[in-house]
């Protein structure tokens, strides 16, 4: 009897001394837990502790338009930033080159409009000139009460992007590296940096008390963030016309083509942007040389005058190149320590040139929100406090995205009489001048973000159609096909409401978040 309680205390002891032994190891060895959230190979297991770098305020996951301009911001407000770009070359897009006049204001207000000037041979835009079966009219932009600098701008945005950045590196709490990030790190659900190949192929990690990914259209980290519905509508296909003149100088020009939208746009004193949307997924093979004979058959006739030989140059040239369009509403999952911006974060389809206003309006909104706040480590209570973040930014966001969205509907081509209507009753109402041109173009310049006008102005043109439709004297038929023109107005832009969120975007106040106070330490 004495023998066995000897070995079973020995045994008892044994094991007590074995998980004190692994709580001393764990403790002082300092093995983490690193939970990849997406984007690359998962961290499994216990990984080997790296101390975590107190020298970093916000880690920046991109350094493109948004991510460029919100370093610099964040930066001049004494934070400590650290920007991890995937390619910090000059990049060479065909969109995200017209910048509206209320993204201009965003960029003076951030103290970046320097970057958008004559240094990269940046072009004032001050309207649009819209264009529709031989017809046109010319829409400005309501500029009358700002000084004579403010109005659009439009240039290369490679340019832009650069000019930002190097902007950027030249405050000394700004650290911008070359590098692809992997991998968020969690701990207990709070992101608390990323894991990143440099341009040597090094693994590392970052840490800070905030993440702001702002990776682009093409995020690999916005799954981990968000719940994302992308949608594809059409396909951009990109030429660069040289040495030629718009009909009307310092204006954008739509064409509404068949079966959808042309564009052009000046982005250097001698070369003019060309985008001729296709709707859908897939165009015709650039390499076989399907899309020059369809450029040519179906495009260039509808071309205005004075830009049909230009454009014929610029086919034979054979510079074309070619993009998918996306749309993505913003559907934000609130993670402690971590926050999505820019495309990574709310997509629309770039037809009205809305994209950088958004991400613009959405940095300044931002930088206003973390001002108060000198320490971001307790990552729940600034979670909470940032919930804010997604109500306060719905005027301008939903505005210009549901304008977008449904400005493009209209201006396709279509066999649906009731569409077709739609859509020749939108270029006469814009045509009318006055408050019918004014107010559309306010909202689409980003200078009136309010989405009750914009509402009252779309179906404003819906009900000028179904007046249209009933002069001389209303008919049965034309009574069915008015009626059918304002059910087409609302199935357009129901959805897109409906995704932005009735309640915030109507009724922001309603909501408990707009009402959120900095944490108090």
């Amino acid at each position: 009897m004495v023998s066995y309680e000897y070995i079973l205390g020995g045994f008892l002891a044994s094991l007590l001394a074995f998980v004190f032994f692994m709580i001393i190891s764990t403790t002082l060895g300092g093995n983490k837990k690193v939970k990849a959230l997406s984007g690359g190979a998962k961290s499994n297991g216990f990984q080997p502790e790296m101390e975590e770098d107190k020298s970093t305020d916000v880690v920046i996951v991109g350094a493109g338009v948004a991510g460029a301009a919100l370093a610099y911001t964040l930066a001049k407000e004494g934070r400590r930033v650290h920007v991890i770009e995937r390619d910090l070359t000059e990049p060479d897009r065909i969109v995200g080159e017209l910048l509206q006049p209320g993204g201009y204001l965003k960029l003076i207000e951030l103290g970046l409009e320097d970057c958008a000037n004559e240094s990269i041979d940046a072009q004032k835009v001050f309207g649009y000139a819209l264009y529709k079966d031989g017809k046109d009219t010319k829409l400005s932009y309501p500029l009358e009460n700002y000084s004579s600098d403010v109005a659009g701008r439009s240039f290369h945005n490679g340019r832009f992007i650069q000019r930002m950045r190097e902007k950027a590196a030249t405050l000394s709490n700004v650290k911008l590296e070359q590098g692809s990030v992997t991998t968020l790190i969690e701990e207990k659900g709070i992101v608390k940096g990323v894991i990143y190949k440099n341009k040597a192929g090094e693994e590392l990690r970052t840490y800070a008390p905030l993440t702001i990914v702002c990776d682009g259209c093409f995020s690999n980290l916005r799954k981990s963030l968000s719940a994302p519905k992308v949608e594809n509508p059409s396909c951009f296909v990109g030429l660069i016309l040289e040495n030629c003149d718009l009909p009307h100088a310092n204006h954008g020009h739509v064409i509404l083509g068949n079966p959808s939208p042309i564009l052009f746009y000046p982005i250097s004193n001698t070369e003019v942007r060309c985008l001729v949307d296709v709707p859908g997924t897939k165009v015709p093979s650039v390499a076989s040389g399907e899309m020059a004979k369809y450029l040519k058959s179906v495009v260039a006739p509808q071309i205005p005058p004075q830009l049909h030989n230009a454009f014929m140059a610029a086919v034979e040239k054979g510079n074309i190149r070619t993009m998918q369009n996306k749309s993505m509403a913003a559907n934000p999952v609130p993670t402690p320590g971590a926050i999505l911006l820019g495309d990574a974060f709310n997509m629309r389809h770039p037809l009205t040139g809305g994209g950088m206003t958004v991400a613009l309006s959405d940095i300044v909104l931002l930088r206003n929100l973390l001002r108060p706040l000198r320490d971001l480590s307790d990552a729940p209570a600034l979670c909470n406090y940032l919930e804010a973040f997604y109500t306060l930014r719905k005027p301008v966001s939903s505005t210009i995205n549901t304008l977008a969205g449904a400005l493009y509907k209209v201006f396709c081509a279509s066999p649906d009489p009731a569409k077709q209507e739609m859509r020749e009753a939108c270029f006469d109402y814009l045509s009318l001048g006055g408050i019918c041109s004014y107010g559309p173009v306010s909202l689409l310049s980003g200078l009136n973000p309010r989405p009750l006008h914009l509402f009252l102005h779309f179906f404003a043109v819906a009900i000028y159609g179904v007046g249209h439709l009933m002069l001389p004297f209303p008919s049965p038929q034309r009574m069915w096909l008015g009626a059918r023109l304002i059910l087409s107005a609302s199935s357009i832009i129901f959805p897109i409401i409906k995704g932005e969120g009735v309640r915030q975007m109507f009724f922001p106040a309603t909501v408990p978040a707009f009402y959120r106070s900095p944490p108090l330490h």
